[in-house]
């Protein structure tokens, strides 16, 4: 299994820890990944580490797709692989109908229906075998409609983009994961208990099958997100993870729509999901984060002393080699987490 590191960090400014990247690096991880919602951006972030690293490749997790043209990405990601010398990877997201509609200003539409289309229209631009033609739902090029002058013509890119280019999609839902399967290279579950990996894999085994062409998990990455924290006082530690689980299973989405509570309840904890969702839009965030169980929290993430990651890690071991978990995306603040996942797993 190889090992990224999450590299982008939310507050009032934006920063990247490079230090903490360049140990990642010398270590011998594969990839640093940089992330977006409603303020710092995926791109700049990542153009910075490229140009501050020599070997890791560094990706999106993820850009929004209603926030740019497929054709804008598709120019960003020839970019960015021509000048790192093809160290870039290309990750989309739908982000959720609150940022779409409420920051961005344009309509959630169908998420799914967009992420076909705009990566078959990325792909299409990539192979440059002939000029842009695409007539979908949420995309028509050259344009049409009553506002359209009727001038446009279809192009092809000046830049000869590599084909190679992997491109990956976030999402935990049943649906979201079976599309993955279908039109991408790979795919970012947010959370993953390496003892529920069917949760992942049965769904995107639904998607290889309506791709067809004999694509299956050997040809497909699986990343998960799991945060890292070496300590001996295991309970605070555990605080930065439940105030994020907290605020993605209590907050993000409305009630009855949100992807990140639903899959809490398929993990497992159904009860739990409730009683955090019920705190958080009730606005007390304490409640939230008191309700986010211990179990869940050691079951996606490696929080405790040396002795208990060593341990925990043995159940990714097996996923990567049963299921082709290939890259553990490490979110950590702590340089000895980095070495000791390096020494264990590389």
């Amino acid at each position: 299994m190889k090992l990224g590191i999450l590299a982008a960090a939310f507050g009032s400014r934006a920063q990247i820890n490079m230090e903490l990247v360049s140990r990642a690096e010398q270590l011998g991880f594969d990839s640093a990944w940089t992330a977006e919602a409603y303020g710092n951006d995926a791109v700049s972030t990542s153009a910075w580490i490229l140009a501050r690293t020599q070997k890791l490749r560094v990706g999106t997790a993820i850009m929004q797709m209603p926030a740019r043209s497929p054709a804008m990405t598709a120019m960003t990601a020839m970019t960015l692989d021509h000048l790192s010398g093809g160290r870039f990877l290309l990750g989309l997201g739908p982000s959720g109908p609150q940022v779409v509609e409420g920051w961005h200003g344009v309509p959630y539409g169908k998420p799914l229906t967009r992420t076909r289309e705009y990566i078959a229209i990325i792909r299409k631009i990539l192979a440059r075998e002939e000029p842009l033609r695409f007539e979908g739902v949420h995309y028509q090029i050259p344009a049409t409609g009553p506002a359209a002058t009727g001038l446009g013509k279809p192009l092809k890119s000046i830049l000869h983009g590599n084909p190679q280019i992997p491109i990956y999609t976030a999402s935990i839902s049943p649906n979201g994961l079976r599309c993955a399967g279908e039109v991408a290279d790979g795919v970012f579950p947010l959370w993953m208990d390496p003892q529920r990996t069917e949760l992942v894999t049965a769904h995107l085994e639904e998607g290889f099958a309506k791709a067809g062409g004999g694509k299956g998990l050997g040809q497909f990455a699986i990343q998960p997100g799991v945060m890292v924290a070496i300590s001996d006082d295991i309970e605070k530690a555990r605080m930065p993870a439940k105030m994020n689980m907290a605020l993605y299973i209590g907050g993000m989405g409305a009630r009855g729509k949100n992807f990140y509570n639903d899959y809490a309840k398929r993990l497992g904890y159904e009860e739990a999901a409730v009683k955090i969702q019920d705190a958080f839009l009730g606005g007390d965030r304490g409640a939230a984060v008191a309700a986010v169980p211990d179990e869940l929290v050691d079951a996606i993430n490696l929080i405790g002393t040396r002795e208990q990651i060593r341990e925990r890690l043995q159940a990714w071991r097996e996923a990567g080699a049963k299921h082709h978990i290939t890259t553990m995306l490490v979110g950590t603040r702590q340089p000895e987490a980095l070495e000791l996942l390096a020494e264990e797993m590389l």
